[in-house]
C-alpha cells in the first residue's frame, strides 16, 4: 500500500506567509484613514487648519472655537504647501490665511472664548502705550463687500491697528464710511482705505425728495420736491415743487432726503 506524503512548510515559508498576512493587516487599517484625509475639500482643510492654529496660540480648546461661513461665492484653491496663519490687525477676530503655493490670502472672521480674549488683553486701549506710541484704529469689513455697495455701520468694524502702521490713507474713524459709496470690491476682514470710498449719490434725477425747511427746534416743515439733478451728500441741488412747478435750492442730507437753504 501506498502511503500519504505530507508536505510540511519550511521555516522560511512560514516567516514569509507571516509577513504577507501582517502587510495586508497593515493595509486594511491605514488605507481607509488616508482615504478620510484625502476626501477633505481644500476649504474643510484650510478651517482645520485654522482652529488648530488658534487652539495652539490661544490655548483654546478646538471646540470652543467659531469661524464664520464663507461666501458661497469664494472658491478655495487647494495649498501646495502648508498654509500661513497669523492676526493681521491687534483684534484676535480677524485672521489671515496665505498660501505660498498657488499664492492667494483670505480673511477669517473667527470667535474665541471671551474669558481667553480678556486674559490676552484686559486693557484693549493700551495696546502700543508701553511702546510710547498713540493708539491708533482702523475699520475693516465684517464681511465680504462688493462695489457699489452704499457702507452702512453692520458692515464694517473699528479694530487697532498693529503697531507701527504708518499708513496715513486708512480710514481710522467708523463715521467717515458710513454712506459712502465703495469704489471697489473689499474682502472681509480688509481695512479701507481713502482710496475705496466716495460720497455715495444719495439724490437722484427725476425722484422724489422730501425737503425741510426751519429749525427743527423752533419750526419746520417738510415739502416734497422733485430732483433735478443728481447729489451726493453734501451737495446743492436744483430742486422743484410738482404742484406749483417752483425751482429751489437745496442741500442733500441723506438718501432722498434734503435741507432747504
Amino acid at each position: 500500500m501506498f502511503k500519504t506524503s505530507v508536505k510540511s512548510s519550511t521555516p522560511a515559508q512560514v516567516l514569509m506567509q507571516i509577513l504577507c498576512l501582517t502587510v495586508f493587516w497593515l493595509l486594511t487599517i491605514i488605507h481607509p484613514m488616508n482615504a478620510d484625509a484625502q476626501t477633505l475639500t481644500p476649504a474643510e482643510s484650510m478651517r482645520s487648519q485654522v482652529v488648530q492654529w488658534l487652539s495652539q496660540t490661544h490655548g483654546v480648546n478646538s471646540k470652543e472655537i467659531t469661524i464664520a461661513p464663507l461666501d458661497e461665492r469664494l472658491k478655495i484653491q487647494a495649498c501646495q504647501k502648508p498654509l500661513v496663519v497669523d492676526h493681521p490687525f491687534a483684534s484676535k477676530e480677524t485672521v489671515r490665511v496665505r498660501c505660498p503655493e498657488p499664492v492667494w490670502q483670505l480673511y477669517l472672521q473667527v470667535s474665541l472664548p471671551l474669558n481667553n480674549l480678556t486674559a490676552a488683553n484686559p486693557n484693549p486701549g493700551a495696546v502700543g502705550a508701553n511702546l510710547g506710541q498713540t493708539a491708533k484704529t482702523m475699520v475693516i469689513a465684517r464681511r465680504l463687500l462688493q462695489r457699489g455697495t452704499i457702507l452702512q455701520a453692520d458692515m464694517l468694524e473699528e479694530v487697532q491697528a498693529s503697531p507701527g502702521n504708518a499708513d496715513t490713507q486708512i480710514l481710522s474713524k467708523l463715521k467717515d464710511a458710513q454712506q459712502a459709496e465703495l469704489t471697489r470690491d473689499i474682502a472681509a476682514g480688509q481695512a479701507l482705505r481713502i482710496s475705496d470710498i466716495r460720497r455715495a449719490v444719495m439724490v437722484k434725477q427725476g425722484q422724489m425728495v422730501m425737503m425741510s425747511v426751519g429749525n427743527s427746534a423752533d419750526f419746520q416743515i417738510t415739502v416734497r420736491m422733485e430732483a433735478m439733478q443728481d447729489g451726493r451728500m453734501g451737495d446743492q441741488v436744483k430742486l422743484k415743487n410738482p404742484e406749483s412747478g417752483r425751482q429751489v435750492s437745496g442741500v442733500v442730507t441723506g438718501p432722498n432726503t434734503a435741507k432747504g437753504l
